[in-house]
């Protein structure tokens, strides 16, 4: 029987800002990983929300297999893989109100667990995932990747 493979991280997901650029290359659970930084060096500034709403986020997680969804913005998705391993993926997610805007759009969303990619896939997209380019900031290890180096090290062998 193949053993599942899963996805395994501790993000905050958000906007990838038009500002961020390429950052130095660093090494992360035992491969190099482009980071990405702001225009002068530093952090990326997350000022940008994501086109999804907080309550339309929250309806569609809803709708997922095995999710919990709270009030206040905390989910919790379970399961089993095909080898009867258990995983979970627990979210929080924050908005925010832009001077240009009158409505609250989610800002960050913090994403801790592990998971098959099928189900990582199903949380970005109630974020509004694949038409908005998401950035991930690694929560241990204070750097920002974007979606390939991301994806590379949650699936890496080192990650679990």
């Amino acid at each position: 029987m193949a053993v599942a493979v899963l996805l395994a991280f501790h993000v905050n997901v958000y906007q990838l800002p038009e500002s961020a650029v390429a950052g130095p290359i660093r090494p992360l659970r035992g491969a190099e990983r482009r980071t990405m930084t702001g225009p002068n060096g530093g952090p990326p500034l997350f000022l940008a929300t994501m086109p999804a709403t907080f309550d339309q986020m929250q309806l569609r997680l809803a709708e997922l297999p095995q999710c919990d969804c709270e009030p206040d913005g905390f989910f919790l998705l379970t399961g089993r893989t095909s080898d009867g391993y258990f995983w979970r993926l627990s979210g929080h997610m924050q908005e925010y109100l832009p001077e240009e805007s009158a409505t609250p759009r989610m800002h960050r969303v913090e994403l801790n667990g592990e998971c098959p990619a099928g189900f990582l896939d199903m949380v970005l997209r109630t974020m509004g995932w694949p038409d908005a380019t998401l950035a991930f900031e690694l929560v241990q290890e204070g750097v920002t990747l974007g979606e390939d180096d991301f994806r590379r090290y949650a699936a890496s062998a080192e990650a679990v």
